[in-house]
């Protein structure tokens, strides 16, 4: 064995492990940068009959509102919420969503329910859900229609 080949021999662990270390590296810090998805929803939108589904691909939310009380589920936990009342002159109202038991379930007290308690009733709405430096909006119209 000639005296190349030996030293290939012993670089060659070191130049795997680097590169297995620099390449999780990459994908960690490719994973925490900003990214943007726009979310859509799937049928009619009725948050107060629990019928409202957001999707982004594999990405979906589901909002309801329960005694005054704004849910959101998705499929994959979250970072933070936030959820938006807008109102007829694009006037907008922010309410953070807390975590409830667990990062897939999201919730705060807004009045929601006042606005579209009456069948036939619109609203504007707009969420945001943050995932590690990724942020899924929306911006939807809900209708009750019971």
């Amino acid at each position: 064995m000639n005296r190349h080949t030996r030293t290939a021999l012993i670089v060659a662990p070191f130049l795997i492990l680097g590169g297995y270390i620099a390449s999780d590296f990459y994908i960690e810090n490719k994973a925490d940068q900003e990214r943007v998805f726009n979310m859509v929803p799937f049928g009619l939108c009725d948050v107060i009959n629990e019928k409202c589904v957001l999707k982004s691909g594999t990405f979906e939310v589901n909002i309801y509102d329960k005694a005054g009380t704004t849910t959101l589920n998705s499929t994959f936990p979250l970072d933070s919420a936030t959820f938006f009342l807008v109102d007829n002159n694009n006037q907008v109202s922010a309410y953070p969503l807390g975590m409830m038991d667990s990062a897939y379930y999201w919730q705060s007290p807004t009045p929601l329910r006042n606005n579209i308690s009456n069948k036939g009733d619109k609203q504007k709405l707009r969420i945001i859900a943050n995932i590690k430096g990724g942020q899924y909006i929306a911006e939807f119209s809900t209708q009750t229609l019971k």
